[in-house]
């Protein structure tokens, strides 16, 4: 039985690859752009590019599992070739947007839930893995910080439940590789609710010195990450962060509760990546 790991340049996508490899189970990697892969030895590449839905068939010959990331182009044709293929069960990287009263018109949410559709849709077996915010997401202020500049922040007192890529990873390798996930739609968070400006405090910890927080308004903030993503992402951003400003996250399920063993903090993701924050 072979698992295709689409997403395989991804971080969370090369984890799932590296542990399954390590388990000495047959994986084949997927990429629009195949040569451009750094797999393991031994690792099988395939291009899938959803485009071009003429290549499915061969990228998912001999595939029983998948390991998708959610991309709604050429869903429709990749969950039909997923069928004739035999592939009996779909792993989903979604997102806890999808769980949103507006999910639908969301543009953070759009995506991932027209592909849950699609899979929900099918005769396939699937299982939806939907995390929150991610650790990483943090990297967005590693310029600031590395030159000694202030974090400005509409919302700094916006609370979240950063999950760490790694568990995320866990998660989906048993979700492959075990039988309790299967069938199951899971949201995932990290273990405890953080605002951005005690991860900022965590970060600066650390890092051995001070990270200073500018309160800006909302018209500030709207200018300053237009620079970087399109409005309707940033409108949808800081509604999120504007609801989040009112009290504590919610815990939804993390490694302690579906694996049994202790969740990754946002602590051990900053010491693990302290290096992003330092200007070379």
């Amino acid at each position: 039985m072979s698992i295709l790991v689409t997403g395989a340049r991804g971080k969370v996508g090369r984890a799932v690859l590296g542990r399954l490899h390590s388990a000495g189970l047959t994986v084949r990697a997927a990429s629009a752009d195949p040569a451009a892969l750094t797999v393991p030895d031994g690792v099988e590449v395939a291009e899938l590019a959803l485009g071009r839905p003429e290549g499915f068939g061969a990228a998912l010959r001999g595939v029983r599992q998948v390991f998708l990331y959610p991309e709604p182009s050429g869903i429709h044709e990749l969950v039909k070739a997923a069928e004739a293929a035999g592939v009996e069960h779909v792993v989903l990287l979604s997102s806890s947007s999808v769980l949103g009263s507006d999910a639908e018109n969301d543009p953070l949410a759009g995506h991932s839930l027209q592909v849950e559709r699609a899979l929900a849709g099918s005769g396939l077996t699937c299982t939806f893995l939907r995390p929150d915010a991610f650790a990483s997401n943090s990297l967005g202020w590693a310029r600031p910080i590395s030159r000694s500049m202030p974090i400005r922040l509409a919302y700094p007192d916006a609370h979240i439940a950063p999950v760490h890529p790694e568990d995320i990873a866990d998660i989906a390798v048993e979700a492959l590789t075990g039988t309790s996930l299967t069938g199951r739609s899971v949201t995932l968070t990290g273990p405890e609710s953080l605002s951005f400006r005690e991860q900022l405090a965590v970060l600066a910890e650390t890092l051995g010195r001070a990270i200073p927080v500018e309160k800006i308004s909302r018209a500030e903030a709207e200018r300053q990450m237009a620079d970087y993503m399109p409005a309707p992402v940033v409108y949808s951003l800081l509604n999120l962060w504007e609801a989040a400003d009112r009290g504590p996250a919610a815990i939804a399920d993390t490694t302690h509760s579906l694996l049994g063993r202790p969740a990754r903090t946002f602590r051990q993701w900053a010491r693990e990546n302290a290096a992003a924050f330092i200007q070379r």
